[in-house]
């Protein structure tokens, strides 16, 4: 109301009955001043609520992310804040169906469908837990470490001694003549 006042103030403007009197019909929305409210959800709508003590709290958390009462299980009230969110089983988006119609195929989920804690981990572009390595960890940890003590090894082997590079001394046309020098001209 303050803005209001002020931009139809006669004395702020000049004008003979103010900014109202010379755009009657843009007045409620000029600049911008109108509030509006738009419906939506806020950040706080999505925020999860405390840890399900009760049956009825626990059901009521299922219904609200859209799952079964028996198949709803939050996380552990840890005092890491994730309250009544489910504890979803990690499935990376890479390992699901990419030929179906989802609602966001970039990210292959539908909408309203609950998503992990960490589901920003397990995009398209991010780790696949689904999938099965090619080699277990150890084999993995054993490449790795054996090639880094055979580079190593070779390092230290190598480090005293000399290198020689044969190089001849460099050639000019004529024996003993004076190409340049960097003495004043005579």
């Amino acid at each position: 109301m303050a803005a209001r006042r002020l931009l139809t103030s006669r004395t702020l403007i000049g004008l003979p009955g103010g900014l109202p009197g010379l755009l009657p019909g843009l007045y409620p929305g000029l600049l911008g001043l109108q509030v509006s409210r738009n419906v939506g959800h806020w950040n706080k709508d999505w925020k999860p609520k405390p840890y399900p003590v009760t049956p009825e709290e626990r059901a009521e958390a299922a219904r609200k992310y859209g799952l079964r009462p028996d198949e709803y299980e939050p996380y552990a009230d840890d005092g890491m804040g994730y309250g009544d969110y489910p504890n979803l089983p990690v499935v990376s988006a890479e390992s699901r169906d990419p030929y179906e119609d989802w609602d966001y195929p970039e990210h292959r989920r539908n909408f309203g469908e609950p998503v992990h804690v960490d589901f920003d981990m397990y995009g398209l572009d991010r780790i696949n837990a689904s999938q099965k390595m090619r080699f277990s960890m150890q084999q993995y940890a054993l490449s790795f470490f054996g090639v880094m003590a055979v580079s190593i090894g070779i390092y230290y082997y190598l480090e005293d001694k000399k290198m020689h590079w044969p190089v001849l001394p460099k050639q000019y046309p004529g024996d003993g003549a004076v190409h340049y020098t960097f003495e004043p001209a005579e």
